[in-house]
């Protein structure tokens, strides 16, 4: 029986809007007691002084590519799984554009043989709608449900509108979480940053706003017609804040997230032409952000994701418009965040941890984890005013396709737990 005592630490637990300081006890892999701090000694185990620290549950995130098997050069399985626990992600849920894709049960078993038996995290994973990701053909749902996929999606958008519908009343049925991501890539074209008077200032092209907003449209008014449940990604317009928040308002079942690179950045963070903000789709004018923010605070938008992805030196060494879109994230998206928007004042600790741990568990399907006696310990020691600068030296990911490369920044994670260490 091993036995740890967090002492003075700060407790968060969104589910219960619990915000206060106390002394937890842990037994093996259990949180079995929570105390006013110096109430209770520890008679056979260790006593930490948490004095500062952030006692909360593990971070949840949506969305992020993997790319092993494939692209190990970018991102292997092993410092993807390292970058999750270093943020303080508890539970990372993996795109299915592998190489190949996880459209069949094969693919999701490969990745279960590489993970370690005593890794601090579930991984889980979104199988594929389609053959191939290619939107032309379903797959074979029953395979991948016994695989133990998580729920269904393509991470790109699907244009096939019968198809689209046909697939929201099989998946229905089953009762799994449908993730999708409404763009255009006709209209899209070759845009590379949302429409404005920025992206003429800085002669980019542009993406418009209804390449995000006419797919929405569309794909509500047919979740309208089945009440097929439908989770909603990469939300990046105001306009789509103002539908998303309508269709609520009617009943539709649906969720919706934003990363948080369109949390933090808008188009004006494009003028230094740094390609790692290079995304799909574009970070939004100042109108856009704010809304996404607002949508975050009233719970319109549900979630924060991360979609980290990560690219080599030599793939975004080039032009603007010629680098891939993505970024890595897992390991600084708590640090950021914190630091813009409760730091700021702007938000309560509990409101950024419901977005990024409570609501994306709801978002799945799955019960979000707590900080409570009788629980098991998922949950995350954050240090607020800890100091360090995001390098080599100190990021799991082999990748260092951030805007936030080589700056210093404030606030880490010290360390996470959890009782499970398989995929689900």
């Amino acid at each position: 029986m091993t036995q740890e005592q967090l002492k003075q630490v700060r407790v968060l637990d969104p589910p219960s809007q619990v915000d206060r300081v106390a002394d937890v006890l842990i037994e093996d892999g259990t949180i079995i007691d929570i105390t006013e701090p110096g109430s209770s000694n520890v008679s056979n185990g260790q006593e930490r002084d948490c004095s500062g620290l952030i006692l909360a549950p593990g971070l949840v995130d949506l969305y992020s590519h993997s790319d092993d098997p494939g692209f190990e050069t970018r991102e292997t399985l092993a410092s993807l799984t390292a970058s999750a626990i270093a943020g303080g992600f508890t539970r990372l849920t993996l795109l299915p554009d592998t190489h190949p894709p996880l459209d069949n049960g094969d693919g999701l078993a490969r990745i279960k043989a590489q993970l370690p038996p005593d890794l601090p995290l579930q991984v889980q994973a979104w199988g594929a709608m389609t053959q191939n990701l290619e939107g032309k053909q379903l797959v074979e749902y029953a395979d991948l449900i016994q695989a133990g996929v998580v729920g269904f999606s393509d991470g790109r958008s699907l244009q096939n509108a019968i198809l689209l519908r046909r697939l929201c009343e099989y998946l229905g049925a089953e009762s799994y979480p449908i993730a999708l991501w409404p763009c255009d890539p006709a209209l899209a074209g070759s845009g590379v940053m949302r429409e404005g008077l920025d992206a003429l200032r800085l002669g980019l092209s542009e993406a418009p706003t209804m390449a995000e907003t006419s797919v929405l449209a569309a794909l509500l008014e047919i979740i309208s017609a089945t009440q097929v449940p439908v989770h909603i990604m990469r939300v990046s317009t105001a306009r789509s804040v103002e539908l998303i928040q309508a269709a609520k308002a009617r009943g539709l079942p649906i969720t919706a997230s934003t990363t948080w690179m369109h949390v933090l950045g808008n188009s004006q963070s494009l003028s230094t032409y740094d390609v790692n903000w290079r995304l799909d789709p574009p970070v939004g004018n100042i109108e856009d952000q704010e809304a996404l923010i607002q949508g975050l605070e009233t719970g319109v938008i549900d979630a924060i994701a991360i979609d980290h992805h990560a690219y080599t030196y030599e793939e975004r060494t080039v032009a603007f418009s010629a680098a891939p879109p993505g970024a890595i994230g897992l390991e600084l998206a708590l640090s950021l965040l914190w630091q813009s928007l409760v730091a700021s004042k702007r938000w309560s600790p509990l409101t950024l941890w419901q977005r990024l741990s409570t609501s994306p568990s709801h978002c799945l399907g799955q019960a979000p984890s707590r900080v409570e006696v009788g629980q098991p310990a998922e949950m995350v020691l954050f240090d607020p005013q800890q100091s360090w600068c995001a390098n080599a030296q100190t990021l799991k990911s082999l990748s260092q396709n951030t805007p936030w490369y080589g700056q210093p920044l404030t606030g880490r994670v010290i360390q996470t737990w959890h009782p499970q260490s398989q995929i689900r």
